[in-house]
């Protein structure tokens, strides 16, 4: 495994014993200074250089390393998900590479609709296309889990529209992960829990230091961190249930035995290493070199449907190999690169310039483990190469800027830039044992008939003007020109306004639109997996829309989405330490990339496609720009800090309220409809998974109450109803509702002496589970939870932490 051979190359990056690097001394408390989030000067949404998060003209977050690590998850994406009410991260299972590498949403979108940056420069999405029932099925984006949470300063999070101001996918919002860039400091911290069934254990080291070149020219920052954790499992025994239509047949197909437990269902077992810098060197009194890296490593172990010891009339093969059955496990290596170095400098009174160069990698290698493939007989392997995904851009980025005379009481802001990007998507195929005859059982390779690279490039221009107008008014203007090879151009523009009535009272409000280019994953990604559609198990083949399969059945080139967003927002500021703001916004999209539902394999389809060479596919999708949806929604946010005599009380909440509905479904086109009536491109399923898979509502409530020695947290989190739909109306007995619930996380503090915390705490307290699937939907008894629940299905979660801060 990956743990070990790194892990004393990490403690030497940290803590190097000699190095031409003087270390700044520690901070006398020994505390990192905590930031006061409405006085934080932002770099997301503004390209005026002393904007702070109360003066902005749209909606921005700004979530610490306090509130990131005020729980016990070692996740970014989980993390951010309870910090922010209109973030959503289910944690699905059973759902091949999705399983492991796992998306998120902001406001009920696509998780490929948001965009994701590191220290203000674009980040590279995942190679992953996640083509399997989950939320943020068919989006193709970036992994959040790949970013160590030791690395990062704060996050920024822009809730508006921003494709004028970043380009292509900002059509939610904006994340903006700044690394910790400090010169001096550090910590070391070591997290340790499990889950109160007995499972998911989890061991986190993870550390960072801070250094000054010699004569104050600079500094470097270093984190890492090193992960264990274990899967869990939630799945039940075989439970067949005659009075519904379902005969015992013991250990025949995916069921094991009458009362015997087959599946493992939960999270993934995850091994992962992850490292950072973050860097600046002043060349000259007007020039400052920079660069920062995160490379990580993660080995991740999901799984697949359970084969009884008689699957597929094996019995007396698997007699020798697996006798009592057997769970297919799916193993992804996830090697993430990330790299950008460039120059800055300018006057303040004149021209400011940022000359960057960004590199990003995502290789994703497949394993399918503790399987076999039938056709080789008992000689068969075990373990097999399935092949990989790589995705990999290189971007270079010139951003102007400078104060401009235009009459006003304040000088406005003009802000010019131009891009270059390149990408390119790889589909490796497997070893041919993965892919021939039966294949590997679990997770097929990939065939070299669906292997390939695919590369494009793109260029960009961009302007913007901000300016006071006057004391009480702001207001700015963006446009945006983005040409791709493969789609054509875009243009996209955006305002934007703010205006205080007094200190106490803004208004605030933005009209942009924006547009997500279709990924190249999602344009050529082609593969066959295993899939349940409505109880069933199928072998679905994804077809990139320039095949001849996905052509005969009525694929077409896919294009842009574009949107078109508003916001308006109160800003409220009543009284001292109070801080309250409610935002309400409409995004309209078209033409939305999404993938097909699971056209199931009538007759006339079988032999559609027999006659083009594909053979053993049930069931077939491919991507399309077949969907218009419209959402509204309100966010509300407030803070209160209280000054007790010898403590602070710090009280914070949040609110989102967000719907979605599809406008437009395109007719099904002429070659699908001459193969079956009942052949639908986007089917119930589908659009419940749009309009009511995620919850409409989420509520958060948090306190924490500061002593000298002692620190107490308290978070409580409402998540809304959600709605799960079958493929066709003749199942609509099975669609169920999943009622909301309340969460309760808690923990303890105390400083023992000045750099020593020692942290007691447990997630999901009290225990709470999602309701449970009706038996129709459970997979004769064996799936208890939806896998859409919001926030998992593995009960409460107790930890502990040691850290030391200098």
């Amino acid at each position: 495994m990956i743990i070990r051979p790194l892990a004393l190359t990490i403690a030497a990056a940290l803590f190097p014993a000699g190095a031409a690097l003087a270390q700044d001394p520690p901070r006398p408390d020994g505390q990192h200074e905590e930031l006061r989030a409405l006085d934080t000067v932002i770099a997301t949404g503004t390209r005026v250089s002393d904007r702070t998060v109360a003066e902005s003209q749209s909606p921005i977050d700004i979530i610490t390393p306090e509130v990131l690590q005020a729980t016990g998850t070692l996740e970014l994406a989980t993390a951010l998900s309870r910090a922010l009410p209109s973030l959503n991260f289910p944690r699905p299972a059973i759902t091949d590479g999705t399983s492991g590498v796992r998306p998120a949403q902001l406001r009920g979108l696509a998780p490929d609709q948001v965009l994701v940056l590191v220290n203000g420069k674009r980040r590279h999405i995942a190679a992953q296309v996640n083509v399997n029932g989950s939320i943020g099925r068919g989006s193709s984006a970036v992994d959040l889990n790949a970013i160590p949470i030791a690395a990062i300063a704060r996050v920024e999070v822009l809730r508006d529209g921003a494709s004028a101001q970043y380009g292509s996918d900002a059509i939610a919002g904006v994340v903006n992960i700044v690394l910790k860039g400090s010169g001096s400091g550090g910590s070391l911290v070591l997290d340790a829990g499990q889950y109160s069934a007995g499972d998911g254990r989890s061991v986190q080291l993870s550390g960072d230091t801070g250094l000054s070149y010699a004569n104050g020219l600079g500094r470097l920052h270093l984190s890492g961190q090193i992960t264990d954790q274990d899967y869990t499992n939630r799945a039940r025994p075989y439970r067949p249930e005659p009075s519904q239509g379902v005969t015992p047949n013991p250990h025949n197909g995916n069921n094991p035995g009458v009362g015997e437990k087959g599946f493992i269902y939960g999270d993934p077992a995850v091994e992962a290493v992850n490292v950072a810098f973050n860097t600046e060197l002043d060349i000259s009194d007007t020039t400052t070199a920079y660069a920062h890296a995160i490379v990580g490593e993660r080995d991740i172990v999901s799984f697949a449907f359970y084969r009884s010891r008689n699957h597929s009339g094996q019995g007396a093969l698997l007699e020798q190999t697996y006798p009592n059955g057997y769970v297919p496990e799916i193993n992804q290596i996830s090697k993430d690169y990330s790299f950008v170095a460039g120059l800055r400098g300018g006057d303040d009174s004149a021209w400011s310039w940022d000359l960057s160069y960004n590199y990003g990698r995502n290789d994703l290698a497949f394993y399918t483990q503790n399987s076999i493939n039938y056709s080789l007989g008992a000689g068969s392997p075990t373990r097999f190469y399935d092949g990989n995904l790589e995705y990999t851009q290189h971007l270079f980025n010139l951003d102007l800027a400078r104060p401009l005379d235009i009459g006003l009481a304040y000088p406005a802001t003009l802000s010019l830039g131009a891009e270059y990007r390149t990408e390119e998507w790889s589909q490796y195929a497997g070893e041919p044992n993965s892919y021939t005859g039966s294949g590997a059982q679990g997770f097929g390779g990939f065939t070299p008939a669906n292997a390939g690279s695919f590369d494009r490039g793109s260029h960009a221009l961009y302007a913007g003007l901000e300016a006071d107008f006057t004391e009480r008014f702001s207001g700015g203007i963006a446009l945006r020109h983005e040409d791709y090879d493969d789609f054509g151009s875009e243009l996209s523009g955006k305002l934007s306004g703010r205006f205080a009535f007094n200190d106490a009272i803004a208004l605030r409000g933005t009209v942009a639109s924006g547009f997500r280019a279709p990924a190249l994953g999602q344009q050529y990604y082609q593969a066959v997996t295993s899939n349940i559609v409505s109880g069933v198990f199928y072998e679905s083949g994804t077809f990139r829309t320039t095949s001849e399969a996905a052509q005969a059945l009525g694929a077409e080139p896919l294009k842009a989405e574009t949107s078109l967003s508003y916001s308006l927002g109160l800003v409220l500021q009543p009284i001292d330490r109070l801080y309250l703001t409610i935002d309400a916004y409409d995004i309209d999209i078209d033409d939305r990339i999404v993938l097909s539902s699971n056209l199931l394999a009538n007759q006339a389809v079988t032999d559609l496609l027999a006659s083009l060479g594909i053979t053993n596919v049930t069931s077939a999708r491919y991507f399309t720009n077949a969907v218009d949806t419209s959402t509204q929604g309100v966010d509300v946010v407030g803070s209160y800090s209280i000054p007790l005599s010898n403590s602070t009380l710090n009280l914070t909440a949040g609110y989102n309220y967000n719907k979605t509905e599809i406008t437009r479904i395109a007719p099904n086109p002429s070659q699908l409809s001459a193969l079956g009536a009942d052949l639908e491109r986007i089917a119930r399923d589908e659009q419940a998974r749009f309009e009511e898979g995620y919850p409409r509502t989420k509520t958060t409530l948090s306190a924490n109450w500061n002593f000298t020695q002692w620190d107490f947290n308290l978070a409580a989190t409402r998540y809304g109803a959600y709605t799960t739909r079958q493929s066709s109306a003749a199942l609509a007995a099975r669609d169920q509702t999943f009622s909301a619930k309340w969460l309760l996380d808690a923990s303890v503090s105390y400083r023992p002496a000045d750099r020593w915390t020692l942290t007691l705490g447990a997630d999901n307290l009290l225990n709470e589970y999602p309701d449970e699937n009706i038996y129709l939907n459970s997979t004769t008894g064996q799936f208890p939870y939806n896998s859409q629940s919001p926030f998992g299905f593995n009960g409460a979660f107790a930890y502990g932490r040691i850290s030391y801060a200098w």
